[in-house]
């Protein structure tokens, strides 16, 4: 079982490599699409790759919550635990 920070640091490299960027780059709060330019198209992706690595299906709804790293977080605490 992945712990708390192992989950973050996950998250981190996948949304980095989603977005193009290093993941040194991107700060918990850091909104994708203000400062870096993430369109729907990325954030779908994001979205499905989150399905696929915990096997869970999180409905499109929550994509408004996950604008950031902490954002997606909160998402994936909610669906798959904590």
């Amino acid at each position: 079982m992945i712990g708390t920070n192992g989950r973050l640091a996950q998250l981190r490299e996948m949304v980095a490599e989603v977005l193009e960027i290093d993941p040194d780059e991107l700060d918990e709060t850091s909104d994708f699409v203000e400062e870096y330019e993430a369109d729907s198209l990325r954030a779908i992706e994001i979205l499905s790759r989150i399905e696929r690595m915990y096997k869970v299906e999180i409905p499109q709804s929550e994509l408004a919550t996950m604008r950031s790293l902490k954002g997606v977080s909160e998402v994936v605490a909610r669906y798959v635990g904590p």
